[in-house]
Formats: C-alpha cells, sequence, structure tokens
C-alpha cells in the first residue's frame, strides 16, 4: 500500500470518526443539558451575528488546517486541535438547532434535521467522488473562492448593518461555495497534503462539511417555512 493510500485512509477515517463525534455531542449537549444549550442558544435566536460566527469559524478551521499541515507539530497537538474544532462547532450548532425545533415542533424539525444530514453527506460524497474519480485538479478554484467568500461577509454585514433577512437564496449561494471548497480541498488532500499530514487534512474537511451542513440546514428550514405559511 502507498504513502498516498495509507494517508487518504487514514484522512477519511479521521473524518469520518469527528464527524460522529460532532453528531453524538451535539445531541448529547441538547438531551442530557437543555436549559444549559437554550440559555447560551438564546442569544442567537435574532440577527446576523450567528451567520457572521459560522463564517469565521470556517475560515479559522481552514487556516489552523493548512498551517498545521506544513509545520512540526506533533500528531498529538493536532488531534487536540481537531477535538477543539468538533467541541466549538457543536456549540456554535446549537442555536440553529433550537430555532429550528422551536419553529417546526419536536417530529418536524427531527425530520428537517435528518434531511439535513443525508443532503449534506450525499453533496460532500458526490463531490468527494467526482475528484478521485475524474483525478481533475481543481486547485485554480482557489481564487474564486477567496472572491466568493469576501463577498459572502460582505452581504452579512450588510444585513446586520440594514437590518435585511439572510433567505433561502443566500444559503443556496453559501452551499455553492461550500461545494467549490468541497472540490478544491479534496484536490489538495489528493496530491498536496504530506503524507504525514492526515490529521490536519481531516480537520480542514471537517469544517467545512460542518459549514455545509449548517447552510443546508438553514436553507431546509427556510424552504419549509415556506410551506407552513
Amino acid at each position: 500500500m502507498s504513502d498516498r493510500v495509507a494517508f487518504l485512509r487514514k484522512t477519511y477515517a479521521l473524518l469520518g470518526g469527528a464527524l460522529l463525534a460532532f453528531a453524538g455531542l451535539t445531541g448529547g449537549i441538547m438531551l442530557f443539558a437543555p436549559d444549559t444549550s437554550y440559555r447560551f442558544s438564546a442569544w442567537a435566536f435574532s440577527g446576523s451575528w450567528t451567520w457572521l460566527l459560522i463564517m469565521v469559524m470556517f475560515m479559522v478551521v481552514g487556516t489552523v488546517a493548512q498551517k498545521l499541515a506544513t509545520s512540526n507539530v506533533s500528531h498529538g497537538r493536532q488531534l487536540l486541535g481537531l477535538a477543539v474544532s468538533v467541541i466549538a462547532w457543536s456549540v456554535i450548532t446549537q442555536p440553529i438547532l433550537w430555532v429550528c425545533m422551536i419553529r417546526f415542533g419536536t417530529t418536524d424539525a427531527q425530520r428537517i434535521i435528518s434531511e439535513s444530514v443525508v443532503i449534506t453527506l450525499a453533496i460532500f460524497i458526490g463531490l468527494t467522488l467526482t475528484v478521485f474519480i475524474s483525478k481533475k485538479d481543481f486547485s485554480f478554484l482557489r481564487g474564486i473562492l477567496t472572491v466568493g467568500m469576501f463577498a459572502a461577509f460582505g452581504v452579512i454585514l450588510a444585513s446586520m448593518l440594514f437590518g435585511f433577512q439572510l433567505g433561502a437564496l443566500f444559503c443556496g449561494a453559501m452551499i455553492l461555495l461550500m461545494a467549490g471548497y468541497i472540490l478544491y480541498q479534496t484536490s489538495l488532500v489528493m496530491s498536496q497534503f504530506a503524507p504525514g499530514a492526515y490529521v490536519a487534512a481531516a480537520l480542514m474537511l471537517f469544517g467545512t462539511v460542518a459549514t455545509l451542513f449548517w447552510y443546508v440546514l438553514q436553507l431546509m428550514m427556510e424552504m419549509n417555512g415556506g410551506r407552513r405559511r
């Protein structure tokens, strides 16, 4: 087995473990500490601060992951970084889950969340297989994605300043942006990350999948809200 194949197996196995830990921790917090979770989430029930926080979190995780990939930091410290990221994403995902529960009720909320998980995984797996099968290099997307990220920041800041809502159209645009990041980052994982940087690779991909899930769930809530009206 080549070093690259071993690297890919470790990367995606670790990513799968991180996603399972994210799901378990997020659900566990809401189940076993609902009062604490709800009180923390109350600040984000209105306004655009959550949207901005998600974008900042995504950029921080991606930047840290790429720095770890090119550094001599031990695997133990890299794993700690991944664990911190999983915990942080679990915490900042609480508000949108509570909003979903309050708006739609437990039964419909569980359906919407489950559908969002399936859609998120389908997008990620489909795009990952596209890169693996085609072997196309999507590193050329870097500049486009950077421009798209700054444009998204601008729209979010404008919504905070002028009070307009970020609706389904913005969520759809962000899902497309995350799809582009999956193509770009998978290309990096396939050809540019060093064989020993599998923790950093998993951290980078985890941040993107978590961000993608947040926007897919937000879009599903917007669409279901329209049906209810």
